[in-house]
């Protein structure tokens, strides 16, 4: 079985990721402190960036994809709304893969617990967000 997916929610799950990260990442919410204890010289020039943010929108997509995905498959699984399938679908995989490793990885680095908080709570705030976009918009069921 292939999922149902509607493109049009993953674009604007795609499009709310990076709106996401850039109000999360502002200097007056959690920018500061994350390029500190992330260690990241916020004044280097806007160009060095180019390929983090081509990298994080084409990342966003493939994220926004396997949540359409992977709520659609669930929705046929269990039923319900599928609105809610997708926010339990989007918190269970970030609970599961995100998060999970997320921290894991963080561990044997040895990066900050405040680091590793700010970045998985920012992720958790993500799909959550695209769940939204997705669940409202769902695949138009033939």
């Amino acid at each position: 079985m292939v999922p149902e997916i509607n493109y049009w929610a993953v674009l604007l799950a795609t499009a709310s990721s990076m709106l996401v990260g850039s109000i999360w990442y502002a200097p007056k919410v959690f920018g500061t402190r994350w390029s500190k204890l992330a260690n990241v010289d916020m004044d280097r020039p806007g160009s060095s960036a180019t390929m983090a943010i081509i990298t994080t929108v084409i990342v966003s997509f493939i994220t926004a994809w396997v949540l359409a995905g992977a709520s659609a498959i669930a929705w046929h699984f269990y039923g319900g709304l599928f609105f809610w399938g997708a926010i339990i679908t989007a918190v269970t995989l970030w609970a599961g893969f995100t998060a999970a490793r997320f921290i894991t990885h963080d561990a044997f680095e040895g990066r900050p617990t405040a680091l590793t908080t700010m970045n998985i709570a920012h992720e958790l705030v993500t799909v959550v967000v695209m769940a939204v976009l997705i669940g409202v918009w769902p695949p138009a069921l033939g």
